[in-house]
């Protein structure tokens, strides 16, 4: 692997998931976990089909080499199974700038804390450790689930770019696009903290 920007291999460790480096002995577990229809309704390629789930994670392991890309696989550590995917992409060096995306994560372990502290250890990573400028984020214009999880990240919303991706099924989406910058990372460090610990009171 040439010299980039995020060192292989990378783990990011959290009270309840560690996020660890996708590798091909997770594939096959990591599928299981995917194949529900329902994860992949506004994400253009649907990963509930065998085929494209390896497509679409082989391509994932080839970007890593080629330092676009840096994928991750959920780890629970409760439960020890994987349950869920993330990644760092759209990885620019020059800019210090990257996206966070890719994220999915089982539905039964929707509206947990979990997406939170995920998110909290990609952005410590990537402002703390990297000192990017720009973290970026996006989703489906009408998928509103997610839009509303990423504002209440703190994230703050740019705009609908029009026409912005192909889905596997032909049709156009447009993509909402949303950001954090370095000068807005402390104060979305400190509500991203309240939100998993208010979340964490809820749980019986």
């Amino acid at each position: 692997m040439k010299d980039n920007w995020i060192k292989h291999p990378t783990i990011l460790n959290g009270d309840t998931v560690d996020l660890l480096p996708l590798e091909l002995n997770h594939f096959d577990e990591l599928y299981i976990a995917a194949a529900d229809k329902k994860l992949w309704e506004f994400i253009p390629s649907d990963c509930s089909v065998k085929e494209k789930f390896y497509e679409v994670y082989h391509a994932a392991l080839e970007e890593r080499e080629k330092g676009n890309h840096y994928p991750f696989v959920i780890f629970h550590k409760p439960t020890g199974k994987l349950i869920g995917s993330t990644r760092f992409l759209d990885i620019v060096e020059r800019d210090r700038k990257l996206e966070i995306g890719w994220t999915w994560i089982t539905a039964d372990h929707w509206a947990t804390n979990i997406n939170f502290e995920c998110k909290l250890l990609l952005l410590t990573f990537a402002f703390e450790k990297l000192s990017a400028l720009r973290v970026q984020l996006k989703t489906d214009e009408t998928n509103l689930r997610s839009r509303k999880a990423i504002q209440k990240i703190g994230a703050q919303f740019e705009g609908i770019l029009r026409k912005d991706r192909i889905r596997d099924n032909g049709t156009s989406r447009n993509t909402a696009y949303f950001s954090i910058l370095d000068t807005e990372w402390e104060m979305v460090k400190e509500h991203l903290g309240r939100q998993i610990e208010e979340r964490n009171k809820k749980v019986p």
